[in-house]
């Protein structure tokens, strides 16, 4: 077990949950041979909210106005809370084929769910908990509404020995600069100006000058220009394109294939926030170690889960060394609801392994309720290519890539 410093704890000993990845009524991916699961923990971002206040930036020029949401500002929509009921029961299916789970209540214990404090991850921890054993009781805790938990947000907390001068360094050599990460981008911001459709030769979008700089406080990174501005932007036409919104706002009709494309730009401020070796490290120090206690632990949960946000979920990706691929979405731009499952397994002599997937679902697929579910597995940095992933060497590599926390 991986010991936090006591103010970072989150009870690890609460509820676990489970994650798959597979269409709910399609056949469930074979195992590997010889190899028993007998654990799966698991990081997933929050299912489709409404829109954040700003997210869209005051100043950002329409053909026509944006939809009306009825969900309040942030939080989790119904229609999103029915989607992570797709991946909940999809879940259960598999590792219910797999021999994990049985079909009756799980053990008290043997689920644990630990979300972020907002109310949003709240609401999705309690939604996919409740589809995932109707009638049964799976808890899902918390930190106190709003209070900051260093798990997801461990640069707010204040959880490591952050130098925001060391990050700015390193994400310029991870982007190659925000000039050159705006001119890769180009293309997408003008197709998001047609989406926009607002007519103006000088873009529908406010942005001002590409800047990456240290915060006022020196704990945090701030960041302006065209992948601030527009990367909000394009997330909310996604959002209200999985809602089953009108997913037009007056310029070039919006489909699948738009926003996979518009998706680029939200994946860009990744590049900034989260995949770059020191922000991934850091943002992935806290629940990085939950993760390997989970997984490590003598006594643990059959399936533990964190659900918290994208920049979470891209960080850990990024620090495993892969990309987020998934159906409909730009790589390395977070799924609503889409989840990492690290899964272990066990041989006949007891020798342990991981293997790492990646379950989602696409914006078609939340819009239309489909009843179905994608997973890709992935390859970790540092593992074998065509067989699982000793688990030794998989906490080694993964702790080694974690940064210290502070106290």
């Amino acid at each position: 077990m991986i010991a936090l410093p006591r103010r970072l704890r989150a009870p690890l000993a609460l509820f676990a949950l489970p994650m798959l990845a597979l269409p709910v009524a399609a056949q469930t991916a074979p195992p590997p041979k010889g190899l028993t699961l007998d654990r799966v923990v698991v990081l997933m971002r929050h299912g489709v909210r409404a829109p954040l206040d700003g997210e869209v930036p005051h100043g950002t020029r329409t053909a026509k106005p944006w939809p009306t949401w009825t969900t309040p500002e942030s939080e989790l929509t119904p229609h999103g809370a029915e989607a992570l009921a797709v991946e909940a029961r999809a879940d259960r299916t598999d590792w219910i084929a797999r021999g994990l789970l049985t079909r009756n209540c799980p053990a008290p214990g043997s689920i644990r769910i630990w979300t972020n404090s907002s109310s949003r991850t709240i609401a999705s921890g309690e939604a996919y908990a409740k589809a995932f054993a109707p009638g049964c009781t799976v808890p899902v805790a918390h930190n106190p509404p709003g209070q900051v938990d260093p798990l997801f947000e461990p640069l707010r907390a204040r959880a490591t020995r952050f130098d925001a001068q060391a990050a700015v360094a390193d994400i310029d050599r991870f982007t190659g600069g925000m000039d050159a990460l705006v001119a890769r981008n180009r293309p997408a911001l003008r197709l998001l100006d047609q989406v926009l459709g607002c007519g103006e030769p000088r873009g529908c979008d406010p942005a001002g000058p590409a800047r990456l700089t240290p915060s006022a406080d020196g704990h945090g990174i701030d960041l302006t220009g065209p992948i601030r501005t527009a990367s909000g932007t394009a997330q909310v036409l996604l959002l209200q394109y999985a809602e089953g919104l009108s997913p037009s706002v007056g310029g070039l009709p919006v489909d699948g294939a738009v926003l996979a494309r518009l998706g680029t730009v939200h994946a860009a401020l990744f590049d900034v926030y989260s995949r770059s070796p020191y922000m991934a490290a850091h943002q992935s120090a806290a629940f990085g170690r939950h993760m390997i206690a989970a997984l490590t632990g003598k006594n643990g949960a059959k399936v533990d889960m964190l659900v918290g946000h994208d920049t979470n979920v891209t960080a850990l990706a990024a620090l495993l060394g892969f990309d987020l691929v998934a159906p409909g979405y730009a790589t390395n731009d977070a799924a609503p609801g889409g989840a990492i499952l690290i899964e272990r397994w066990h041989d006949a002599r007891g020798r342990a392994f991981v293997t790492v997937r990646y379950r989602t679902q696409s914006p078609d697929q939340i819009r239309a309720h489909a009843a179905a579910v994608s997973v890709k597995p992935v390859r970790v940095r540092g593992c074998p290519a065509d067989a699982p992933c000793p688990l030794d060497q998989f906490v080694r590599l993964f702790r080694d890539r974690l940064a210290p926390l502070a106290g």
